[in-house]
């Protein structure tokens, strides 16, 4: 087996780096500081980063359709969080700012407010998300932190919205929505609510967006940290950032075992994806936020971007959302 290699590659200190989706169309990686509130493009060819605020004006719209207009009432100034960004296929992006789901105009560092979720759980805020084959995105939420790792149990839900906005609730009383992806044939979903420990996975119908027969795939052990951002490589089989585990670990879903685990210089390992031209790196996201000094000393890069390469296996381009 080929020797794998890790290296911090975006060394800017997140205080939650979260959700990287590599961009084909650009060769760039996208991926969120949920904290730091911002959204970045780090293209690899130059090692530039690009950033965007969330913590800036988002404009509302007035949604027509046949018969109604739908005109949002939601804060028109945001210091809110982003939990995640995806492509949007009629082009920019579309991401989760507080419990807004947001259009964002790259070239005009724009954000425009499509819908919120939650309207009656004023202190939930959207977490992961990512968009399934068809187009649809599924995002969850979780209630903020009070303090550091101190969450509102049971406060989240999950969520898809289809192309014409139109919301479903699928779960409640989640604890921390976390890491999603797709079986191969499209009829797995892969989820994650990192509290309670285990990867699960639900029969998925892509045509209509329905989940059901929830079970377990793999159940964390010791040692291992709580299960947050994951990805589906191109044999079916998932990759699970472990935040305060310091790894990811590689999982096969259909026998629940564990194949490999890769060891990060940084604790808080937090989300992964698949990216480069051949979609062989591993790009892995990491916090920094609630280090104390000494920590921050024992873990210099805590907060940065890594890639592993060496790994002998390939990931999937991501799906843009249809809306």
């Amino acid at each position: 087996m080929s020797s794998v290699k890790v290296e911090c590659v975006v060394k800017v200190s997140a205080l939650i780096g979260e959700g990287p989706v590599w961009e084909e169309s650009e060769q760039s990686l996208l991926f969120v500081d949920i904290s730091g509130q911002k959204i970045h493009r780090w293209s690899p060819s130059t090692n530039q980063i690009q950033s965007l605020e969330t913590g800036q004006p988002i404009r509302n719209v007035q949604r027509h359709s046949e018969n109604m207009t739908l005109s949002h009432t939601s804060r028109l100034f945001s210091g809110e969080t982003v939990g995640f960004v995806v492509p949007r296929r009629s082009g920019g992006y579309v991401a989760g700012v507080g419990r807004s789901i947001v259009a964002v105009d790259w070239s005009t560092q724009m954000m425009t407010s499509l819908l919120e979720v939650d309207e009656d759980k004023k202190n939930n805020r959207l977490n992961d998300g990512k968009v399934d084959p068809i187009g649809r995105l599924l995002a969850g939420t979780m209630g903020k932190e009070e303090r550091p790792a101190e969450v509102q149990r049971q406060q989240g839900s999950l969520f898809s919205v289809n192309s014409d906005l139109g919301v479903t609730k699928h779960l409640s009383q989640v604890d921390i929505s976390n890491g999603l992806d797709w079986s191969l044939d499209q009829k797995t979903f892969f989820y994650i609510d990192s509290l309670s420990l285990t990867v699960d996975a639900f029969d998925y119908d892509s045509h209509s967006g329905h989940i059901g027969n929830r079970r377990v795939v793999y159940r964390m052990e010791a040692g291992e940290g709580l299960p947050d951002g994951m990805t589906c490589d191109a044999d079916g089989r998932l990759w699970v950032a472990c935040y305060n585990g310091g790894r990811v670990i590689h999982i096969d879903p259909a026998t629940g075992v564990r194949l490999q685990t890769v060891s990060l210089p940084v604790m808080k390992t937090t989300s992964c994806c698949f990216g480069g031209p051949d979609y062989s790196d591993l790009y892995v996201t990491s916090a920094s936020l609630g280090l104390d000094q000494s920590g921050r000393r024992q873990q210099p890069l805590a907060g940065g971007t890594f890639r592993v390469t060496g790994l002998g296996v390939k990931g999937r381009p991501s799906n843009s959302f249809s809306g």
